[in-house]
C-alpha cells in the first residue's frame, strides 16, 4: 500500500545516470608525488586550435599512456611538455615542473630539456659510433673525463637493455643497428643527460612484435627511476605497461584515469566507443 505522506520520486530517479562528457582524474598531492602538470594549456597552429581543455597531472615514477585516433592532439600535447612546439605553434597556459612554469619566456629551454627528455617515433641515431651517440650531447655542454664517459655509456646502455648486445662493438656505427636496438640506443642517449621525465612519441610503432615486447620490458624497468609519458596507437600496449591513460579526441582530453578503469569501466561513453573499436 502506498504511503501518501511521502512525496513521489522524480522520473530521473528511475533512469540510469547519464555519463559525463569529460572525466579527468584529480590527483591529491598529499597522496601522489606529481612530476609534471598542465593548466589551461592551449596549442594553436596559426588560427587553428589544435589542443585545449585538458588539465592533467602526471605522477612520478609511473607510466602514462596517451591514446586516441590520429589527429586527436596526443603528439601536439606531448611535444608541448618540453617546448618542442616552439617556433611552429603558439602554446599558452602553464606547464608546471618543480614549481616552475616551464612555458614561460624566462626558462632556459635547453637546460629544461636535460630534465625532460624526448624520444621520437622513428629512432634517429647520429651518424657516429654507438659510444659517441651517447657521449656527444654531453661533450657539447660540459667537460667529462674518459672514465666518466665510459661509466655513463655503460650505465645508460644497461638501463636501456642494450649493453649486452653492443658492449663489444661500441665503436661500430649506430646506423648498423636494428630498429629495436636503435630505439633503445636513442633512449640511452636521452638517459645520459639524467632526465627526470621521458616523453615518448609512438616509440615502438615501427618495431616488430618481438622488438616491441622487449621495448615494453625496458620501459617497465625504467619507470623505477623515471616518469614516463608515452603516445601510443597500440591500446594493448597501453593496457599492458601504463599506470594511467588519457584518451584524446578532436584536440581535447575526454577521459583521464587509472588504466585499469579506462579499459574496464570508462566513465565517458566516447571513451567506451573508442576502446570497443566503434571508431578509430
Amino acid at each position: 500500500m502506498t504511503n501518501r505522506s511521502q512525496p513521489l520520486k522524480p522520473l530521473s530517479a528511475f533512469l540510469p545516470k547519464q555519463k559525463p562528457e569529460q572525466y579527468l582524474y584529480q590527483m591529491d598531492p598529499a597522496k601522489h608525488e606529481i612530476a609534471l602538470s598542465t593548466n589551461n594549456l592551449q596549442v594553436r597552429y596559426g588560427d587553428k586550435l589544435s589542443f585545449s581543455d585538458g588539465d592533467l597531472a602526471f605522477e612520478r615514477y609511473k607510466i602514462t599512456s596517451l591514446i586516441g585516433a590520429s589527429g586527436s592532439g596526443k603528439s601536439t600535447f606531448l611535444r608541448s611538455l618540453n617546448r618542442m612546439n616552439d617556433g611552429i605553434a603558439n602554446v599558452t597556459g602553464q606547464i608546471w615542473y618543480r614549481g616552475l612554469d616551464i612555458n614561460s619566456k624566462e626558462i632556459d629551454v635547453y637546460e629544461m630539456r636535460r630534465h625532460i627528455g624526448m624520444v621520437f617515433q622513428r629512432p634517429n641515431p647520429f651518424a657516429k659510433s654507438i659510444y659517441n651517440n651517447i657521449t656527444f650531447p654531453l661533450t657539447q655542454r660540459g667537460h667529462y673525463s674518459k672514465e666518466e664517459l665510459d661509466e655513463i655509456v655503460e650505465r645508460t646502455l644497461k638501463q636501456a637493455a642494450l649493453w649486452d648486445q653492443v658492449k663489444d662493438d661500441l665503436n661500430k656505427s649506430a646506423l648498423s643497428l636494428s630498429g629495436g636496438q636503435a630505439q633503445r640506443l636513442v633512449i640511452a642517449r636521452a638517459l645520459a643527460l639524467k632526465p627526470d621525465i621521458l616523453l615518448l612519441d609512438e616509440p615502438s610503432s615501427a618495431l616488430d612484435p618481438i622488438s616491441s615486447a622487449q621495448f615494453e620490458e625496458t620501459l617497465l624497468q625504467l619507470k623505477e627511476h623515471y616518469t614516463i609519458i608515452i603516445v601510443t596507437h597500440n591500446m594493448q600496449q597501453a593496457a599492458r605497461i601504463s599506470d594511467y591513460t588519457a584518451f584524446f579526441h578532436l584536440g581535447k582530453v575526454v577521459e583521464y584515469d587509472l588504466t585499469r578503469k579506462i579499459f574496464t569501466r570508462p566513465k565517458v561513453e566516447l571513451t567506451n566507443d573508442y576502446i570497443s573499436g566503434n571508431f578509430g
